[in-house]
């Protein structure tokens, strides 16, 4: 069925109002028979003084999703779970009502030392999800939590709140992921990072994928499972998001490694749909029908990651970019590089460039987030600026002719966007600047150049780019377009195709970057080893090995 042909399914009330009321309105029309179904705050009071299921009719555990937490405060923290005792269901395993779900914080994973403990509900508005912040903690804190229905009790997890924001702090180390499509691969990498020393890790995008995956899982040709026949379609309706993030979260992987670290989290394309460009869709269908398929897929998101409130989506629109410190040691910007885009040039692709990649009308952010992300730079006192997104923001030619292909989704496709973006730094006084990056399936290092044209200009900070969880499948330590790659851009420092996540250890005199690599992911139990280690000075931005 074609995601034309799926859009269909959308509540015909819901659609109606669209086409009635126009784009980024139409949700919030009281009168829409389905609007509840993308409330943003919390269900309407007669919703909530509804039935409450009784914990002993769970006759089986709901705690299949595992728990998450993100978003490190210095006084607070964030915790998720999802109740679906039955996952691969619509519903869950659950009827339409609302679950009493306690939660505990405490120092020790033995929870002898209790700091906090409460309620929260399970709305099934929000797919019987849970967020609850946690206020008024001690910074600096490594903290352990679970959650209780009944008498299941969940894993437990491990999370932790920032340092004070102006604390001298000498040391964090980060880990970055990206593009985990289940169809190409186990999880191999993530089971690797939850054993890992990192303070948090940072989520570049493609958490999840829109494309079918059929009985088998694809290339992870499962032999002991047959998963249902509704995940073997493209995404497209809220149903089936919710269904898709519950078997990618149903991976033992990706579980352990969010039980034992915080996420800060960011889209990119395939959280909705593949290279869509703000409210501008892949596929050749009515814009009302598209921001429908949108709202969906940002309502899906926020229920399935450990985000807090400021981010609710409102309709097919959702505030995702943010800022978060470490101290005085980071400030970091997480960007949205999707929902606020022009539209690629040149019908997208590997293209030549011309004029309107230099257009200053186009944007890759936004003019609001860009101005954002440049008052940011502005007030920081931080060590470290740390700009966490999506697409390569290094210019990456493509081959070596004289006028060489280009990205059109990557910055190289908004050079205007980029040129102010680096022009806001330097006014702003960043001297250690460092952008992470998903996206591409591959690892790259690369100097950020004031002039990519000119290798001799100046080293305005570093881009740090993760390979892919699984998306790719394999890969290869060298692909075929290696050597091109590496002669076509003497800023690129470091390429490799293996799949696997990076670590960033900062500090107060430099940066180390180690690219942690697996063989395989097309089958189970690959070992992990580090392909390379870099190191980038403060105040003298420029990557050598380490």
């Amino acid at each position: 069925m074609t995601p034309a042909a799926r859009a269909s399914q959308h509540t015909p009330e819901l659609r109606e109002a669209a086409r009635r009321i126009g784009r980024r309105r139409f949700l919030t029309v009281t009168g829409a028979a389905a609007a509840l179904a993308f409330a943003v705050n919390l269900p309407a009071a007669g919703t909530a003084a509804a039935a409450e299921l009784d914990p002993a009719q769970l006759t089986d555990d709901p705690f299949t999703l595992g728990v998450a937490s993100g978003d490190p405060r210095p006084d607070s923290v964030l915790l998720w779970t999802r109740l679906a005792p039955a996952p691969y269901q619509p519903d869950g395993g659950l009827p339409a009502e609302r679950v009493t779900v306690h939660w505990e914080l405490a120092h020790d994973e033995n929870f002898r030392r209790t700091v906090r403990r409460g309620k929260a509900t399970a709305h099934p508005e929000f797919d019987h999800t849970v967020h609850v912040e946690v206020p008024h903690l001690a910074p600096d804190r490594v903290f352990h939590y679970r959650f209780r229905v009944g008498d299941w009790l969940s894993p437990t997890g491990r999370t932790r709140t920032a340092p004070a924001t102006r604390a001298r702090v000498s040391s964090l180390t980060l880990a970055a992921v990206s593009c985990q499509a289940y169809a190409d691969g186990y999880y191999t990498p993530y089971g690797h990072l939850a054993q890992d020393d990192v303070d948090v890790v940072f989520h570049l995008g493609d958490y999840l994928y829109e494309y079918a995956i059929n009985a088998v899982g694809n290339n992870r040709n499962y032999t002991d499972r047959t998963l249902p026949d509704h995940f073997n379609r493209e995404t497209v309706t809220l149903e089936d998001y919710r269904l898709r993030y519950a078997l990618y979260k149903s991976d033992p992987d990706l579980m352990a490694a969010h039980a034992a670290h915080p996420f800060v989290v960011t889209w990119d394309d395939h959280e909705t749909e593949n290279n869509y460009a703000d409210d501008i869709p892949e596929n050749d269908v009515p814009p009302e029908e598209f921001l429908l398929r949108r709202a969906a897929a940002y309502r899906a998101y926020w229920e399935n990651q450990p985000l807090r409130r400021p981010q609710l989506p409102d309709g097919p629109d959702m505030r995702l970019y943010r800022r978060l410190h470490w101290g005085n040691l980071a400030q970091f910007d997480v960007l949205d590089t999707r929902q606020y885009r022009s539209n690629q040039a040149y019908g997208d692709g590997a293209q030549l460039p011309g004029p309107d990649i230099d257009d200053p009308a186009r944007t890759m952010t936004g003019d609001t987030q860009e101005q954002w992300l440049i008052d940011g730079w502005r007030a920081s006192r931080a060590l470290w600026n740390v700009v966490p997104q999506q697409v390569t923001f290094s210019q990456r030619k493509l081959d070596l002719n004289p006028v060489a292909k280009l990205s059109m989704d990557a910055w190289d496709g908004y050079r205007a966007s980029r040129r102010r973006v680096l022009d806001g730094a330097k006014a702003a006084g960043v001297d250690n600047l460092m952008v992470l990056t998903g996206d591409v399936h591959v690892g790259y290092a690369f100097d950020i150049k004031d002039d990519f044209d000119d290798p001799a200009s100046t080293t305005l900070g570093t881009e740090i780019v993760a390979t892919s969880v699984a998306s790719g499948r394999n890969g290869a330590e060298r692909p075929a377009n290696w050597a091109t790659y590496m002669g076509a851009n003497p800023h690129l420092k470091f390429y490799n195709g293996r799949r696997g996540y990076v670590t960033v250890a900062l500090g107060r005199d430099s940066a180390r970057v180690d690219f942690k690599t697996v063989p395989y992911v097309t089958t189970q139990g690959a070992p992990i080893s580090t392909a390379a280690s870099f190191v980038t000075e403060v105040g003298d931005q420029g990557l050598t090995p380490a």
